[in-house]
């Protein structure tokens, strides 16, 4: 009997990708969400090049009975992209651990990703695994960091940025998610202490040189910004900042941002199904080539300065697969043996920068790494 595989949302944005790559396995995968119809138009897609048994599965994670309705699809594995996950609770993956699943998630969250470690316990008495955070950040993130920090003795400052082409798809979830911080602090580690900023201010122009050239960039709230400062020895500063290719578009977040700082709005990612629709009529301007940026400062053997500042570049619409890639390769490295930890923990050092490699090619996505004394 073939491993039972579910994908929470598994035909939104991320979902389906993922959906696309397991597909190709010999497992019987369930396509799972509160829509049936979206899940059965999923399938169809995926049906002539599967090698899959592909079901769909209707089904709420909010509803009381999902932890009994999960248990009797006897997973193996649940993959939950059905975000957003700011204000989520661990309903999913504590169901996962009564059902004797593994558990990967694609969470953007602070919180959400950094307490994932609460349920270790849990977790290791059933010989589960569950990951949270196994996305760009800081799945992806930390792997290119554990690259490259061997080069430096002690670590001083490690800045990421993010940039997505215009024209990737975002989807309502992702937007949401950002909407939540939008104009409100939170804690970074900057100047050698913890400081607050705010969410979306502190806007500045970035060059991410080669194809993506100049990109606005503003203050997003990611996990790697509370793991990072302990988890690399960081001396100074952990910064991540993220923006829209359109200066018109990411202005007028900054502008909302100044408006919920001031108390004017409270909060505003209710409104993110009416800003993604927007968003929409802006599509056709920009580009399709999306960026991503590690750049580690410090010192090295002999008290010698050094910086290393890697980029990622996504054309041709590409970038959306980015933030799957993390799970993709969990999730393969689960069903084929390779993986044996069991436990909860965020998604840093599960996987390393050359696993991502073989995605990289196959999107045509591709990585510079620049060094300087």
């Amino acid at each position: 009997m073939s491993k039972v595989v579910i994908i929470l949302g598994g035909y939104g944005n991320f979902g389906k990708r993922i959906a696309e790559s397991l597909s190709h396995h010999d497992i019987t995968l369930l396509i799972a969400g509160r829509s049936e119809a979206k899940a059965q138009q999923c399938i169809a897609q995926l049906q002539s090049q599967s090698c899959a048994v592909l079901k769909p599965w209707q089904v709420d994670i909010h509803a009381d009975d999902f932890t009994e309705r999960l248990a009797a699809q006897n997973p193996f594995m649940v993959i939950h992209t059905s975000g957003p996950y700011q204000g989520q609770n661990y309903t999913v993956p504590q169901a996962c651990i009564a059902s004797g699943a593994h558990y990967i998630d694609l969470a953007d969250d602070r919180r959400y990703v950094c307490d994932i470690s609460t349920l270790d316990g849990a977790a290791s008495t059933k010989g589960v695994l569950i990951v949270s955070g196994a996305s760009s950040v800081p799945g992806l993130s930390s792997a290119v960091i554990d690259k490259y920090s061997t080069v430096f003795k002690s670590i001083q400052s490690i800045d990421i940025a993010i940039a997505p082409g215009n024209q990737a798809q975002r989807g309502v979830a992702t937007i949401a998610a950002i909407l939540t911080y939008t104009g409100h602090p939170f804690e970074v580690f900057k100047e050698g202490r913890w400081q607050s900023i705010y969410g979306w201010m502190d806007a500045k122009s970035h060059d991410f040189e080669g194809i993506a050239k100049h990109r606005l960039l503003a203050n997003v709230d990611v996990p790697d910004l509370a793991l990072f400062p302990k988890r690399y020895a960081v001396a100074e500063r952990v910064s991540f900042q993220a923006g829209l290719e359109l200066p018109l578009l990411h202005w007028g977040m900054v502008g909302m941002a100044a408006l919920a700082k001031w108390g004017i709005v409270k909060n505003w990612s209710p409104l993110a199904k009416q800003l993604d629709k927007l968003s929409n009529y802006f599509l056709r301007f920009g580009s399709d080539i999306g960026a991503m940026e590690v750049s580690i400062s410090g010192m090295e053997d002999g008290d010698k300065q050094r910086k290393v500042t890697w980029r990622l570049y996504a054309p041709n619409g590409q970038g959306p697969y980015i933030p799957t890639l993390s799970t993709i390769i969990i999730a393969k490295k689960l069903l084929s043996g390779t993986l044996d930890i069991t436990g909860a923990l965020p998604c840093s050092g599960l996987v390393e920068l050359s696993e991502f490699e073989p995605y990289f090619k196959t999107f045509e996505i591709y990585q510079k790494t620049q060094l300087e004394d």
